[in-house]
């Protein structure tokens, strides 16, 4: 993550949080305007996974608006770097720099429709991206039978994510992000579960009311997402728009997944029906196993914070 901070007094907070892996620091560099000058030492702290580095810069009186931030090193590795920017007057960009698109130059004054396709775009790439959503859909998609009844389903996940997300973000709910990313993996645990047992024969309560189970749990995923947001940023004057279009982003991610499982597992059926059956029973073992690991490394994380 980069963060870029315009002071009313000509200084630029940079904070520059780069990942570590295999405890080595990921080669990936902030080139940022030739006329910021640092006129004295930054600091630096290590957080789990990454290396958190702060610095100052003076603008010299010059504004940020029309320059270009880069990073180099993106090009070629598979790494996603969310590029925050707060100007003096308080007007927000963000962008997600990846390979391919490694620089951002910051416009004079975005416009709505700039804006909707932007958070439309980190609304999509943020569920393609988080394995955790992913995996509770896979396992929805294990349970329900028929296209109407996932219909409904899905459609109850959304309701229940986006209030919570529009509560989150509108500041009328406040849950800390540790224990609700528990209670993310705590969830995708408890449908493996029942996806194993429906697979044994037993009638489960996610079974007869999918609806029910996936509006329930959806309103925790949607924290997850708020939190997501929240690291993201939204204007203050465009929150509606920002709130909407990053939701919908989120339904978009959410379709085509849901359809590419789809299509696979109805390919599969056509192709070899034993095989497709052997993955159907095994998959849930796996999903259970990883989400048990990850709910007890997140829930000792949020007892030790």
């Amino acid at each position: 993550m980069l963060d870029i901070n315009e002071r009313e007094d000509g200084w630029v907070d940079v904070t520059w949080k780069v990942p570590v892996r295999q405890n080595k620091t990921v080669d990936v560099t902030p080139v940022l305007p030739d006329f910021l000058k640092q006129l004295g030492p930054g600091s630096e702290r290590q957080v789990p996974g990454a290396r958190v580095v702060y610095n100052s810069y003076h603008a010299g009186g010059l504004s940020l608006t029309g320059s270009t931030i880069t990073v180099s090193g993106l090009a070629g590795i598979p790494m996603d770097v969310l590029l925050r920017i707060t100007l003096s007057d308080g007007t927000e960009h963000s962008a997600m720099l990846r390979s391919g698109n490694v620089s951002f130059t910051i416009p004079e004054k975005a416009t709505r429709t700039e804006l909707a396709v932007s958070y439309w775009q980190m609304g999509t790439i943020h569920i393609l991206e988080g394995f955790d959503h992913l995996l509770f859909l896979l396992t929805l998609l294990l349970i329900v039978n028929g296209i109407w009844p996932l219909l409904k389903t899905i459609t109850a996940f959304t309701i229940a994510h986006s209030l919570t997300l529009a509560f989150a973000t509108l500041g009328l709910v406040h849950i800390p992000p540790v224990p609700t990313e528990a209670v993310i993996s705590l969830s995708i645990m408890m449908l493996a579960v029942e996806v194993v047992h429906k697979n044994q024969g037993q009638l489960t309560l996610s079974e007869r009311f999918p609806w029910l189970v996936a509006f329930t749990f959806g309103l925790v995923h949607g924290l997850g997402f708020a939190g997501a947001l929240s690291e993201i940023g939204i204007p203050a004057d465009e929150v509606p728009l920002t709130l909407l279009m990053f939701n919908v982003g989120v339904e978009t991610g959410q379709i085509i997944f849901v359809l590419a499982v789809s299509l696979l597992l109805a390919g599969l059926h056509r192709i070899h029906s034993h095989s497709a059956l052997t993955l159907a029973r095994a998959t849930p073992y796996a999903i259970g196993g990883l989400a048990a690991f990850w709910t007890i490394e997140r829930t000792v994380s949020a007892l030790n914070v």
